[in-house]
């Protein structure tokens, strides 16, 4: 019974573990930086003209990609972004994409490791869980702001 109630959990962890696996043997990496974005950014501003769905979506979904499985490269994505599409158009695509990844992380890891941390960090989160529970989503921000809690503990 105790197997049945994890595979959900382990199969959503082989998920995550193989795309994450597979950002790094297939290199993907190599196409993050601001060298490739500087060579490629002609051909995609041409692919913006050709396809003006097709490379907002794809954008749309790499980034969600990037930030839900915390791969190395928001940053020249968010850079891209900006390139490629312009401020106002780039920070709305970028904006709701880290948002969106950052609340698939949040969720995922939740399922998956809330009950490790629960027993093993419990009493250290008390105050915070506490927190949360007075002040919900304002609370969630405020800790989010202080540099001495890193996104990925969040």
């Amino acid at each position: 019974m105790k197997l049945r109630s994890a595979l959900p959990r382990l199969l959503l962890l082989a998920l995550i573990g193989a795309a994450i696996a597979a950002f790094f043997v297939f290199d993907l990496h190599r196409y993050l930086n601001l060298q490739t974005l500087k060579e490629q950014q002609h051909v995609l501003q041409t692919w913006r003209d050709i396809h003006p769905w097709l490379l907002p979506g794809a954008f749309f979904a790499i980034y969600v990609l990037v930030a839900a499985l915390s791969l190395p490269g928001a940053a020249i994505l968010t850079l891209a972004g900006g390139a490629i599409f312009g401020v106002f158009e780039g920070t709305i695509l970028v904006s709701f994409a880290s948002t969106l990844g950052a609340t698939l992380a949040m969720l995922s890891s939740r399922f998956i490791l809330r009950d490790w941390v629960r027993r093993r960090f419990g009493a250290r989160f008390k105050r915070i869980d506490e927190g949360i529970a007075r002040e919900g989503g304002f609370y969630l921000f405020s800790i989010r702001l202080v540099p001495a809690f890193p996104f990925f503990v969040i």
